[in-house]
């Protein structure tokens, strides 16, 4: 199945895109998606926010076909 993949703000300077269409496997999770597009790309964001479908979701969220997930770097303030 296919989903869309965007990054936000510093993750998508990291990720040297600003969006993807990705093949991925059924039962996949949104945690599962993240590892395998950062697994080439030497990005260490462990609390990374993640929405599907604009909705964040939690990382144990599975995909489903179409859906488009969005990837956004951790927030600081003060």
């Amino acid at each position: 199945m296919q989903v869309t993949v965007k990054y936000f703000a510093s993750l998508r300077e990291l990720m040297g895109e600003d969006s993807s269409v990705i093949d991925v496997e059924d039962n996949t999770s949104v945690d599962d998606l993240w590892q395998s597009v950062t697994a080439s790309k030497n990005v260490a964001f462990d609390n990374v926010m993640m929405a599907v479908n604009m909705e964040y979701v939690k990382s144990d969220h599975q995909l489903k076909s179409g859906d488009e997930v969005a990837f956004f770097p951790p927030v600081t303030g003060g």
